[in-house]
């Protein structure tokens, strides 16, 4: 018994360390990721400068740099970052969450409708306003409308409550997207229909420092609350008869990881518009690396995820002149990769 004790021990300390090990790659790929994300655009700044620079906010350092550069790297380059760093974190770990709540491999943050209903609000935001400000409460606001809807109209039927809800998300995502498509047959095709147009298919061009200090205690809260539950997201993708067996609450659980994922994808949305397939492959890629053990599976999903949309956010305002949409690029690897998986391993969860 001593014996099969200690191998049980010794295995578990593997794991742990091995998850330890690809944790620390993560991070430190992130950073490097991040780092080459400031040097890298149409003006090209060293490394060290970069780092002076962020540090003289801090410490005193001698200026040897214009104010060009300091502006680029802080008003530019940096909050462009960290939202980056944000959106797909807080993408990838929403999916993985939704993944597991619903027990189903495709499932992504926008199942229920809030990108949709996101859209809808930031093209009545354009429309009416044209305010930038306005276009992100908007956005934020709709979004969790949308999600309330779904979730009352789940209400009706007290019968597979997780199908019926990802179903009431279906409906109230195609109406959204009904609307919005109307809102953008009666915009001005000169002036706002572009401009919704450009913002649907998102882009962190807009990004400020005021938008960072208000939606990252958003992001920060959602993302460590999920993070401290993620075991209970174990006992859930095991069944509702079992958790319940286990002592866990199912529908105040279910609420709350929908509550926290919601947020996060909404705060997603309104900052950079509708970045599609992040919460959908990254949890997959996850799982390659670490298995479907949400207490691994959601901090690898949230580092993979973050240096993922740096790295793509990097290349659309690097590749060309005019800045490419990110989701036109997200789309473009996501789905041939997603393929790929579906291949190499048998569809199922």
């Amino acid at each position: 018994m001593n014996i099969q004790s200690d191998d049980l021990n010794k295995s578990l300390s593997h794991k742990d360390s091995g998850y330890g090990r690809i944790v620390f790659i993560l991070s430190l790929l992130v950073f490097a990721i991040s780092l080459v994300s400031l040097m890298i655009g149409r003006i090209y700044i060293e490394p060290v400068t970069i780092l002076k620079v962020i540090v003289s906010d801090f410490f005193p350092v001698s200026k040897d740099w214009s104010p060009t550069i300091e502006s680029v790297v802080m008003n530019v380059r940096l909050p462009r970052l960290i939202a980056g760093l944000l959106v797909g974190a807080g993408l990838s770990i929403s999916g993985a969450a939704f993944q597991g709540l619903f027990r189903n491999p495709l499932v992504s943050p926008h199942i229920l409708g809030v990108s949709a209903g996101a859209g809808f609000g930031a093209a009545l935001g354009i429309l009416l306003f044209n305010s930038l400000i306005i276009t992100q409460i908007f956005s934020f606001v709709f979004g969790i409308i949308a999600v309330c809807m779904a979730y009352m109209l789940s209400r009706v039927y007290r019968t597979s409550p997780m199908l019926v809800l990802v179903l009431a998300g279906v409906i109230v995502g195609s109406l959204f997207s009904a609307l919005t498509s109307f809102i953008k047959y009666i915009a001005d095709p000169m002036n706002r229909m572009p401009a919704i147009v450009f913002w649907l298919m998102g882009s962190l061009n807009n990004v400020s420092n005021k938008d960072l200090l208000l939606v990252m205690p958003v992001f920060v809260i959602c993302i460590t609350c999920l993070i401290m539950i993620r075991w209970r997201i174990n006992v859930l993708s095991m069944g509702e008869d079992d958790a319940r067996a286990l002592g866990i609450n199912t529908e105040k659980t279910g609420v709350f990881i929908i509550v926290c994922a919601t947020v996060i994808t909404a705060a997603s949305v309104c900052i950079s518009g509708i970045i599609g397939w992040i919460g959908l492959v990254i949890p997959h890629v996850g799982r390659l690396i670490v298995g479907p053990d949400h207490r691994h599976l959601l901090p690898v999903s949230l580092l993979i995820g973050a240096g993922y949309l740096v790295v793509v956010d990097t290349i659309t305002r690097s590749l060309m002149i005019t800045e490419i949409p990110i989701g036109i690029l997200t789309a473009l690897i996501g789905a041939p990769f997603f393929a790929l998986l579906l291949k190499k391993n048998r569809p199922g969860w």
